[in-house]
């Protein structure tokens, strides 16, 4: 079994340096379990049952046929989840493999024994475990095409990534699949908005309040904070006391808009997790009055899907992952659309692999920003950090004053609401 194959999380291998077995050289690969001699010392009675605990762990780290070099056979539900696991990971053998060992693998392309798979794995691993062998099964299984079968949809662990995956297939999927496959996407959809949205909202409000400041404010707007250290000048010590001469306040959110947001997507294969969590930032930005929010997604051509925001679903089967990429071309259609640049916040979502005009693209987020637009570049909107992204058109970007990074799905309220009141975004740490 390769390296790295997910085991039963509440029975790690030993990490211990004392009980490491002995290594492969070029691969770091544990060729073999523990030896006595570097086991710390247990009391007698717990010895032979440490002992065997120690070898199922790594027989089941190890996979391979009978023991494979442990002495310790599986059975029972250790061997099902040894079967599971050598079904996807298992390698057949192949030439310069010096162990000389058959490992039958695969999970065929049978639907049905697919979908008994599936079944297993839950049974066996917790649900983030199954999102990682199911996403590894698409890869190195090619099995992506089953999942045009409903029956296969309604086996599988729904998260962004299998949307990602569906997505890629909606145009090939047979119309008895596509309600199937747009439950499944509404479900992850719906969790997502329920881990979000509260928080983006009350975030957001915050910050357009403050962001509408002004001069003579009622009692109840007034910003004490900024007033009192606005006025210490005026402290009188024989009154103990402030005297303001200037109010700072800040107006409540209204039905009028305040702020306009512009979110330009890049729909390239590889923005696949961050074109899910952008879609449902735009349906709850587009539930608050006060922003205007527009939707624009993009390859080499560019589509305005605006119209569709409040329904996040119907965004992403509007969309068509893969193909080049005309970052240029899109922010020509922002740039169209912008009517009050100094209330207006642009988010590009892309790596940056431009495929257009490089230096037009350039003039372009310099003329946004030169007419007041808050301008913010983010390489990904997900939890799985920067993806391949162009370097070059980022330190490009980042002299203009426009730094380019990955953001969580979690940050992404904080820096909304900064790029909202105009303050120094907070970059995440590299």
């Amino acid at each position: 079994m390769s390296t790295g194959t997910p085991t039963d999380a509440s029975t790690p291998p030993p990490t211990d340096a004392t009980t490491r077995p002995p290594t492969d050289a070029s691969t770091g690969t544990p060729t073999g379990p523990p030896t006595d001699a570097t086991t710390r010392p247990t009391a007698a009675g717990d010895t032979g049952a440490a002992d065997d605990e120690r070898l199922r762990r790594w027989r089941l780290v190890l996979g391979g046929g009978e023991a494979d070099g442990t002495g310790r056979a599986l059975t029972g539900t250790d061997a099902a989840m040894d079967g599971a696991l050598s079904a996807l990971y298992g390698r057949g053998k192949q030439s310069g493999d010096r162990t000389g060992r058959d490992r039958s693998a695969g999970l065929g392309a049978s639907a049905p024994s697919v979908a008994r798979w599936l079944g297993d794995i839950r049974t066996y691993f917790p649900s983030s475990v199954v999102q990682v062998m199911q996403r590894d099964a698409i890869d190195r299984l090619g099995l992506a095409t089953l999942l045009l079968e409903p029956e296969m949809l309604e086996a599988v662990e729904a998260d962004v990534h299998l949307v990602g995956t569906l997505l890629s297939l909606h145009k090939a999927m047979p119309e008895t699949t596509r309600e199937t496959a747009r439950a499944v996407v509404r479900k992850v959809v719906e969790d997502l908005e329920k881990r979000l949205a509260t928080r983006t909202r009350a975030t957001l409000t915050g910050a357009l309040d403050r962001s509408a400041r002004i001069s003579r404010p009622r009692h109840r707007d007034i910003d004490w904070d900024r007033t009192i250290r606005a006025n210490l000048k005026h402290y009188l010590p024989e009154h103990r006391t402030v005297v303001p001469e200037r109010l700072i306040g800040h107006g409540r959110a209204s039905q009028a808009i305040r702020k306009e947001v512009v979110l330009c997507i890049d729909q390239s294969g590889s923005m696949a997790a961050s074109v899910v969590h952008a879609s449902v930032f735009g349906a709850v930005l587009a539930s608050m009055r006060s922003i205007a929010t527009r939707l624009v997604v993009f390859d080499t051509a560019v589509v305005d899907l605006t119209d569709r925001i409040d329904d996040p679903v119907d965004v992403l089967f509007g969309i068509q992952l893969g193909g080049g990429t005309d970052i240029n071309r899109a922010l020509a259609h922002c740039q169209s659309k912008i009517t009050r640049p100094a209330d207006t916040v642009v988010v590009l979502i892309s790596d940056l692999y431009e495929g257009g005009i490089r230096d037009e693209m350039l003039k372009r987020v310099a003329a946004m920003k030169a007419s007041g637009v808050q301008f913010v570049a983010l390489l990904a909107l997900s939890d799985e950090g920067a993806p391949a992204y162009d370097r070059d058109h980022a330190a490009a970007l980042a002299a203009l004053g426009a730094p380019a990074f990955a953001c969580t799905p979690d940050l992404f309220p904080e820096i909304m609401a900064a790029a909202l009141e105009k303050r120094p975004l907070p970059i995440p740490a590299a």
